[in-house]
């Protein structure tokens, strides 16, 4: 177990891995090279959502094949690794990273690093532990897309020693009704701890849960009850899996039930809290059990009534710090003791800044456009703000808007889009010393530029006449291109303006 940058929950589980059939989602095995089959279902390759770093093959005999192979990433000119995965904008998503080191390099310990979802770094990345006792770890996050594509990168920070790496990614669609007393437009959700009370199983996942939670058994002095009862879930909040009902902790009557859970500390923070009960009873007039349910000595909810329905209680922003002991204290009348089943606890994360939408469609078409973008010209190209993409400076307000790019001398072929004239904050654009071909596209909108060097490169075509009406642009750098035509009268009487277009090009000046 470990704690990160907000709080992570690191779960060991078995070599052994259930993809999802019948619920919407990816599941992509980091790595590897041909699809693999679980249970009827696969797990798909990574290409195609990504297209950077090596393939690595773990040496060890036993491990499923999801945990055989792993992604790494060596390049450390880049200032992120990201994975792209089509998303529904405003879908809700469950993002689970599986690691399992395996001593892939040759190293002592595993590289500890970044991992941001958008344009927000929500955890840190650090498995040794986990390692050293031999098991596996996942970090789970439940965040809302805000594009048609969900970026999932990792990134080296000033602890990484040694090259990043991923196992197995996973982005499963959630329905509405799941958690949704969180106003995901603004935070998100990091699972710090999701259990089913009274049961010392292997983990329950999918198929039992069809969103492919991670429900890990929890067991302590308490007794434990066993349901004598067909249990009907699906119209309790959240969908818990039918199976979290087959056992509960509890005890006698007219005693407080007192579980501290999760078994590790929490950092100061608000918490998403959700509790799940069932009277284990066969059903009869008398099967109810009441009940106040507390949270470090203060009332979670009053006067719970538990029958033989689910019943679930939960509060959407709760303030934790420290140890957390969960009391059911039962009712004067109650004839048998309290009871619970489940719960989950989740850290409210609230989401960083975001770049404007028309910027990053803008730089995303951009690097379309080119056949060699920089490695890590893909996820959000301003934010996190020290995970920028290379060349790429922006502005930090309100939102985010890319101000510079300065990619001279980085070899970049390719054309160049004309999505560039909606950058609209920027202010210097310098392309110079590559192998660009095409047109220069018009950059009517740019009334923010400055600088404009495309200087040394292998572009045709004429000058546009929009780039004279830049009212703030000072200099054009266009020589040893291939450009012909005359010379835009806009910017022949340009005041102030240094304009460069020789040695090379055919241009006219007369």
């Amino acid at each position: 177990m470990s704690l990160g940058l907000f709080l992570l929950w690191l779960v060991s589980i078995p070599f052994a891995f259930h993809a999802n059939a019948n619920h919407q989602g990816y599941s992509i095995n980091c790595g590897a090279s041909s699809n693999t089959a679980a249970n009827g279902v696969e797990w798909i390759l990574d290409e195609g959502f990504i297209n950077v770093g090596n393939k690595s093959t773990l040496d060890t005999s036993d491990l499923m094949p999801i945990l055989a192979t792993l992604r790494f990433f060596p390049d450390r000119t880049a200032n992120k690794y990201c994975y792209e995965v089509p998303a529904t904008i405003g879908g809700k998503y469950m993002v689970r990273t599986t690691y399992y080191y395996g001593n892939f390099d040759g190293g002592k310990e595993p590289p500890v690093f970044d991992q941001i979802v958008g344009g927000t770094k929500w955890s840190t990345v650090n498995i040794t532990e986990d390692y050293l006792n031999g098991q596996t770890s996942y970090y789970e996050i439940i965040v809302a897309a805000m594009g048609r594509t969900l970026s999932i990168c990792l990134a080296r920070n000033e602890h990484t020693k040694s090259d990043p790496f991923i196992s197995a990614l996973e982005v499963n669609y959630l329905s509405d009704s799941l958690y949704n007393s969180t106003d995901f437009s603004k935070n998100a959700l990091i699972t710090v701890a999701r259990h089913s009370f009274g049961y010392n199983d292997q983990p329950i996942r999918f198929p039992d849960d069809q969103f492919n939670r991670y429900w890990q058994p929890f067991t302590d002095n308490n007794p434990i009850a066993k349901n004598h009862t067909n249990v009907n879930a699906s119209n309790s909040w959240n969908l818990p899996p039918t199976k979290v009902f087959e056992t509960a902790l509890t005890t006698s009557r007219g005693k407080t039930l007192d579980i501290q859970w999760p078994v590790m500390p929490l950092p100061r923070g608000n918490y998403y809290i959700a509790l799940y009960f069932q009277d284990n009873r066969t059903p009869s007039s008398n099967s109810w059990r009441m009940f106040e349910v507390s949270v470090n000595g203060n009332i979670f909810y009053k006067a719970l009534n538990v029958s033989a329905s689910v019943v679930t209680v939960f509060g959407k922003e709760w303030p934790l710090s420290g140890s957390t002991v969960i009391s059911l204290v039962p009712d004067d009348k109650a004839t048998v003791g309290p009871i619970i089943n489940g719960g989950e606890i989740l850290q409210i994360v609230p989401l960083g800044r975001r770049t404007v939408t028309r910027d990053v469609k803008a730089m995303e078409k951009i690097a379309r456009s080119l056949n060699n973008p920089p490695a890590d010209w893909r996820g959000d190209p301003c934010l996190p703000k020290e995970n920028a993409w290379t060349g790429i400076t922006c502005s930090i307000g309100k939102y985010a808007a890319v101000s510079a790019v300065n990619v001279t001398g980085l070899g970049l072929t390719g054309e160049l889009s004309p999505s560039i004239d909606k950058l609209t904050a920027l202010t210097s654009l310098s392309l110079g010393g590559n192998k660009l071909t095409g047109p220069i596209p018009e950059m009517s909108h740019l009334n923010k530029l400055v600088s404009l060097h495309l200087e040394d490169n292998q572009l045709d075509g004429p000058i546009p006449t929009s780039l004279g009406k830049l009212r703030n642009l000072k200099e054009v750098f266009l020589q040893n291109n291939n450009l012909e035509g005359p010379i835009p009268d806009s910017l022949k009487s340009k005041n102030g303006l240094t304009l460069q277009f020789e040695p090379g090009n055919q241009i006219t000046t007369a």
